[in-house]
């Protein structure tokens, strides 16, 4: 065995392997998508099926049809993903699996990349189905060998829940010595078990609450990732509870205050209940904990799920701890918590006074007087997320915008690099709801107020997701709008994951592209044009003409990302340069477009442009009205 660093998100790929894993199905998702990527890259050893499904929901089937058959399977997503997916998975909890099935969920506290902050925690409660919650990669790691092993002797679904600073922080692990996957399971016919009739889910229903209400947290309270930290049988009435990273921030939290403190003999005995299986809650194991305590402070990130079970226990067993949290106040009920946050919350818990904040650390005196500095860093600049220098967005944008002017319109957005739409200059993106929301959501102004021009924007990989039902919807309703459908051959945002129109799949073949023009021509949409958004004159054109169709249109802007465009064999344009002899100071460039590789010369009101960051496009030039851009 070797020892490397290894990410969050690459532990739990290697551990669903050394599990055996037969079939990974899933959806790209920040924070969830290097899963999959891994995964694949040990095919040729494990001969583990790979797939990015078209969506979550696509995804959990897939797999649910090799687990129906006792294949171990995996389905990765992230919290937003497991919304639909809810269908299958709420279906599979009362129906149940036979091979191992777990499913990743990863969380985005924050939120850093999401529409949401939602906790997985809670739809593992919602669902009935058992949820691991790791607070490190390398526990990732082992969890997710062991949520098989609970998913094959329950027979039930198991969700796995790290959160963003879980799956992309990094541990020094010895990597396993992989071999061929799990023999596969072979389907055996039984309607009884796999057909879900109503009595079935009745009867399902009542061996489900018997499992979670009384089995499973008497299993949980004996496993190694739920435990007593610094158990000292109740000699500290003072105590925290934790899970996931959270327990991390709380560890590192008390060591550094028993730097500053110590003779604090609340520190010293500090004890912590780490609970690593929220749901269904390890109760004996959480009872033997707040025996004695008179206040227990819980962290945790989203929702206050320990929190709440720790007080639905303490009623139960008539204990007199007061457990403190997010429900009053004492911890942030929104965000991410980290270890200065973290710190602020126990001092303050625990009484701790004294101005410690500008000591300095134990043996760093270096250009500090008196043994003080200001150890405060400067507040970082403010740097809002833009389109990419030479992203075929801006020019789609651009020229909805320009063939628009002084219409009465909407432009529904969608989850995706093109959601950056909405910021000046452009300011393209009215609404943004959820993933395929855009195209239903035109509709529902259209029907609403029939005299405004409806626009709807989606991207390619988007369009596969969640679209094409949008589409039948408008068609079939009659509705007038125009669906501008992004097309850069790629799943942009997540990290450039295949789908149906690249003509590729993750286990590396070459197939057939899905053609999204022929899929909208199907539906019954009246007009389909493809454009190049690059050529403005083309494509302001385009979206004068779908304006007037009676019904349905759609224009495809198709250029490719700039990150993959080498990859697909487009040559990169020179870049642009300006002509000071002729640039006129009008900033138009900038003022109307946003191109981070435009600027203004310090001190002038002549434009200049990066070269290392312009990719030659040419949007510039065609809006540059004295032609100064070459």
């Amino acid at each position: 065995m070797s020892t490397s660093m290894i990410m969050g998100n690459q532990a739990i790929a290697l551990g669903a392997l050394k599990a055996g894993v037969n079939l990974v199905a899933g959806y790209p998702g920040t924070p969830s998508s290097e899963i999959i990527e891994f995964i694949s890259k040990y095919n040729k050893t494990t001969k583990t099926y790979v797939e990015w499904s078209i969506n979550e929901k696509a995804a959990v089937e897939v797999a649910a049809g090799a687990s129906y058959a006792g294949s171990r399977t995996l389905v990765t997503m992230k919290q937003v993903g497991l919304n639909v997916a809810s269908d299958p998975v709420m279906c599979l909890s009362y129906v149940g699996v036979k091979g191992g099935m777990v499913i990743v969920s990863a969380d985005d506290p924050g939120p850093i990349s999401s529409q949401t902050e939602q906790d997985t925690r809670k739809f593992g409660q919602f669902s009935k189905i058992p949820v691991f919650d790791p607070s490190t990669p390398k526990e990732a790691y082992e969890m997710i060998q062991e949520a098989f092993e609970v998913s094959e002797k329950f027979n039930t679904p198991v969700l796995l829940r790290p959160t963003t600073r879980v799956d992309h922080a990094y541990e020094s692990m010895e990597l396993p010595e992989l071999t061929e996957c799990r023999k596969p399971g072979v389907f055996e016919k039984d309607t009884q078990r796999w057909v879900i009739f109503p009595r079935t889910s009745y009867n399902n229903h009542k061996r489900i609450f018997a499992r979670n209400e009384e089995e499973l947290p008497q299993v949980f309270s004996r496993n190694r990732f739920n435990f007593i930290d610094n158990n000292k049988g109740g000699e500290n009435s003072l105590a925290f509870a934790a899970g996931g990273i959270s327990y991390q921030y709380l560890k590192e939290a008390i060591e550094l205050l028993k730097k500053e403190f110590p003779d604090n003999t609340d520190l010293k005995n500090a004890e912590i209940l780490k609970i690593g299986t929220p749901y269904p809650f390890p109760n004996e194991l959480a009872e033997e904990f707040l025996m004695n305590k008179s206040h227990v402070l819980v962290f945790e990130e989203l929702d206050p799920v320990i929190e709440e079970s720790l007080i639905l226990l303490k009623g139960k067993a008539n204990l007199t701890a007061t457990i403190h949290g997010k429900l009053d106040k004492k911890v942030s009920e929104a965000g991410e918590l980290t270890v200065e946050s973290v710190k602020a919350c126990v001092k303050e818990f625990l009484s701790l006074t004294g101005d410690v904040s500008n000591k300095c650390e134990e043996n760093s005196t270096d250009n500090c007087k008196d043994n003080a500095c200001d150890l405060t860093p400067p507040e970082l600049p403010v740097r809002p997320p833009v389109l990419c220098a030479g992203c075929p967005h801006r020019g789609s944008f651009y020229a909805v915008k320009q063939a628009m002017k002084g219409e009465k319109t909407v432009y529904c957005g969608d989850i995706g690099c093109y959601t950056l739409g909405n910021a000046k200059p452009l300011d393209m993106c009215d609404t943004c709801l959820c993933m395929g929301a855009d195209i239903t959501m035109a509709q529902g102004f259209y029907h609403n107020e029939p005299d405004r021009k409806c626009f709807s924007f989606i991207g390619d990989s988007t369009f596969f997701a969640s679209g094409l039902t949008g589409v039948v919807n408008a068609v079939y309703n009659q509705a007038h709008i125009t669906i501008c459908i992004l097309d850069n051959s790629t799943t942009a945002m997540t990290g450039h994951q295949p789908h149906p129109g690249t003509g590729v799949t993750m286990m590396g073949e070459i197939v057939e592209k899905v053609s999204i023009e022929k899929m909208l021509t199907a539906a019954g949409v009246k007009s389909v044009v493809t454009v190049d958004p690059f050529n403005q004159t083309e494509a302001v054109q385009a979206v004068k003409d779908a304006v007037k169709v009676d019904g349905v249109s759609a224009i495809i802007f198709k250029a490719p990302c700039i990150a993959v465009a080498g990859k697909l064999g487009f040559a990169k344009p020179q870049s642009k340069f300006v002509n000071y002899d002729k640039c006129i100071g009008c900033q138009k460039c900038i003022k109307e477009l946003g191109c981070p590789a435009l600027s203004v010369i310090a001190g002038e009101k002549k434009v200049e442009i990066d070269n290392s960051l312009c990719t030659g496009c040419g949007l510039c030039q065609q809006v540059c009205p004295v032609k100064a851009i070459n």
